[in-house]
């Protein structure tokens, strides 16, 4: 049975095209072209395939506020992310940071439900993340309208970053804050409907520095 979809931001988005609902778009990721090669570096359209100099994000794991691993640089068009091997290329989080007895009891049982974990995608209208897990996913964006946490349902994708929202560049006196980060948390949420506030307070969770678009 699928998901029974949320009327604010559910929804059938036709593939590599932009929603027409101007809030952002969470839909079944079955239908989505990307996701059948998730676990493939290829790119899921010759847009996203151009050649880049430089990487276009860059992804750190946390695990409440201890950052584990280095900062992991992205060029391909889609990344995977995922706890173990083999899920395919990408990166494995499983293989990052101490044995599991330097790990608390909530951050291990957390990084057991990540599983296969997501997809990044770079595509022609912004950033997706696809949800390839079996629990959910938490997403925080600074392009997302209302500016809240969203719930992404094992299966279903988000546009965690909408390149027509960018934010500005952020200036030189507004602080070490970056207004272009998207944060991602599995399977546990944060904020005011939540028991945990901040998202350094949840178990195991991504931040995706993004450098640009055109």
């Amino acid at each position: 049975m699928r998901p029974i979809p949320e009327p604010d931001y559910l929804g059938p988005l036709p593939p590599a095209a932009p929603s027409p609902d101007p809030s952002p778009a969470l839909t079944s990721a079955p239908s989505h072209a990307p996701l059948t090669s998730a676990l493939c570096p290829a790119a899921p359209s010759p847009a996203a395939a151009a050649p880049r100099q430089g990487p276009w994000c860059s992804v750190a794991y946390w695990e409440h506020r201890t950052r584990v691993g280095r900062l992991f640089a992205v060029r391909e068009a889609a990344l995977s992310i995922f706890y173990d091997l083999p899920q395919g290329s990408g990166l494995c989080l499983g293989q990052l940071g101490p044995g599991a007895a330097a790990r608390s009891e909530a951050v291990r049982r957390t990084r057991a439900k990540i599983g296969l974990g997501i997809v990044l995608s770079r595509e022609p209208d912004g950033v997706w993340a696809y949800n390839r897990a079996e629990h959910p996913i938490f997403v925080a964006s600074p392009t997302l309208r209302p500016p809240a946490v969203r719930k992404v349902p094992p299966g279903y994708s988000l546009k965690v970053f909408d390149f027509q929202r960018a934010p500005p560049p952020p200036r030189a006196h507004d602080g070490p804050s970056d207004p272009r980060s998207v944060r991602i948390s599995f399977a546990k949420g944060w904020g005011p409907s939540y028991s945990r506030q901040v998202i350094t307070a949840c178990p195991c969770w991504l931040e995706v520095l993004l450098h640009g678009h055109r």
